[in-house]
């Protein structure tokens, strides 16, 4: 049986085929991609077509060097960079660019959360996480007070990791480790914490996704790339 990796990053995406018996890997591609150019200080984003463009090249790559052994491939774990915002619409539809783990242009949204909260560890005490500049939370109230025509589309919060499973399945969904760095997760229910996704919005909850362990299949089978 051979399994698919895909490894979505911040510079490219790289994807192999592995071995589950043997424990070889069989085949291997990859793709790059570049920031958005032009934006203003510690603002980093980047266009998430670019990563399912990129998903799609290196899958076929993979599968053609594999020939006829692709046939065998029976799974797809796919990984990629945390934090990132990929707002999309009722339309499933991307709203605006990705802004990434290494955008720092939330600070003034963080210390929001902090005078509301009573500061960080108030913050870690309630959700057992901090609130930070590369976190998720923070880039949704940016969203919100920057760009209400954005945000007043704003239909669901994925991940770049959950973006490219939606791609590839049809279904939304975030497993509790990539919820963490959201800043949102009650770390110890697992579960949203209500306090903090009201404090942004009362309304926000119903745009989070599902969510689940990383250990168990989540989706349904991929769809080929067309």
């Amino acid at each position: 049986m051979i399994s698919l990796g895909i490894d979505s990053g911040t510079q490219s995406t790289k994807t192999i085929a592995l071995d589950l018996e043997s424990g070889k890997i069989l085949a291997t591609a990859s793709h790059s991609y570049s920031l958005i150019e032009g934006l203003p200080p510690g603002h980093l984003e980047q266009e998430p077509q670019h990563w399912l463009d990129a998903v799609d090249i290196t899958v076929r790559a993979v599968l053609e060097k594999l020939g006829k052994k692709k046939d065998a491939v029976k799974a797809i774990g796919v990984s990629g960079q945390q934090h990132g915002f990929v707002p999309l619409d009722k339309k499933n539809k991307v709203i605006r660019p990705a802004k990434l783990w290494c955008d720092t242009s939330t600070t003034e949204q963080c210390a929001q959360f902090n005078e509301e909260f009573g500061g960080q560890d108030e913050i870690i005490k309630l959700a057992g996480n901090a609130i930070l500049p590369g976190y998720t939370a923070p880039k949704i109230l940016w969203l919100k007070q920057n760009e209400p025509r954005n945000y007043k589309a704003l239909a669901t919060v994925l991940l770049p990791h959950d973006y490219i499973n939606f791609h590839l399945t049809g279904e939304r969904g975030m497993e509790y480790g990539d919820a963490s760095g959201t800043g949102l997760l009650d770390v110890r229910e697992k579960k949203w914490c209500e306090p903090l996704v009201e404090f942004i919005d009362p309304d926000l909850l119903q745009a989070l996704p599902p969510l689940a362990s990383s250990r168990r299949a989540l989706w349904p089978p991929p769809r080929e790339p067309a």
